[in-house]
């Protein structure tokens, strides 16, 4: 019995170790209220500067690529939503297999969607073969809860969790193309409706706000401390990245790059959830020093300065040297 103590203790951490696994992975997950629902694809109405919009804008190895990530999706009997999730998610991450498919680009990352041995996706030999590295990617987009209704760079983000989530965007066009010209579907991408908004921003599925600003909140009081990402301590952009980073929404780390991060929208147009920026030069963001979270009511969230404890504080939208657009996390950036 003595003997079978020390055995008993190894297998109970083994199982606080997988739970704990599974809760971490659970923060990463979007589901439950975190779903969008009949969202639409902001990136099908941009029109990006020498973005290959059709498969003759492209070269023969990458047609031959999107070929397989279809024929690979009709194989699994996956709807045509999830070939143009694949097909734009592809194009992001190798150019179509023009990059990373032989020599790792980024650590270990290899093949059409860049993947990592190191994280479980499959041998290097594996994670190489077209095919293979198409049917693992959609098994785990076709397992995530109604990813179906999310905005494709959304569904695209949640599976790779990228470090920039809305670049896959910008492919959305192409991958509609590439579907329509191989498979003859014209339906699987839902444009947003015309108008003087069309195409500036999309909504935050339910939930992504909300987890982000109580995280914030909850940081009230802990000093600020240039540099930090927490948990004990903030700076301005640590604390947005650790915020949205329990919504599920990675965020670059410092406060000029999450400008980039997200779709743009004046700020008198800013909801809950959404980054305000100050600048020595508004109208210049490569000036931008200082970030918060806006929470509504004319209120942010913010760590501000050393000496000063992280605190919600009223602003006026537009205060002095606030940049005129606030960056809505988790949507499409601008082009």
């Amino acid at each position: 019995m003595r003997l079978l103590i020390p055995v008993g203790v190894l297998a109970l951490g083994l199982v606080v170790v997988l739970l704990g696994g599974l809760l971490v992975v659970g923060q990463f997950t979007v589901g439950g209220d975190q779903q969008a629902a009949g969202t639409c694809d902001a990136g099908a109405d941009r029109s990006a500067v020498g973005v290959p919009r059709t498969a003759a804008d492209l070269q023969p190895v990458q047609r031959q690529a999107a070929a397989t990530i279809v024929g690979a999706a009709k194989g699994m009997a996956a709807p045509p939503r999830a070939w143009i999730v694949a097909l734009a998610t592809a194009m992001q991450e190798s150019r179509m297999g023009t990059a990373g498919m032989d020599v790792a680009v980024d650590h270990d990352s290899l093949g059409l969607f860049q993947q990592r041995p190191s994280q479980g996706w499959g041998t290097a030999d594996e994670i190489r073969d077209p095919v293979y590295s198409t049917r693992t990617f959609l098994s785990r987009l076709l397992a995530i809860p109604d990813w179906q209704d999310m905005p494709i760079t959304l569904a695209a983000q949640t599976v790779q969790r990228s470090a920039f989530p809305g670049a896959y965007a910008k492919w959305e066009p192409l991958a509609a193309s590439l579907v329509g010209d191989l498979a003859g579907v014209t339906s699987a991408i839902r444009p947003c409706a015309e108008g003087p908004a069309a195409g500036i921003a999309t909504t935050l599925p339910p939930g992504v706000a909300k987890t982000a600003i109580d995280f914030a909140v909850a940081a009230s009081g802990k000093p600020y401390v240039w540099g930090a990402t927490g948990p004990s301590s903030y700076d301005c952009s640590g604390l947005m990245l650790r915020a949205f980073q329990a919504a599920g929404v990675v965020l670059p780390r410092v406060s000029q790059d999450q400008y980039g991060a997200g779709a743009h929208v004046p700020v008198a147009q800013a909801q809950p959830g959404d980054l305000l920026f100050w600048a020595y030069d508004s109208s210049d963001p490569n000036t931008i020093h200082h970030v918060a979270l806006y929470l509504g009511d004319g209120k942010i969230m913010e760590a501000q300065q050393t000496g000063v404890p992280l605190a919600v504080r009223p602003v006026k939208l537009p205060e002095k040297g606030m940049v005129p657009l606030a960056t809505r996390p988790g949507t499409a950036p601008p082009v």
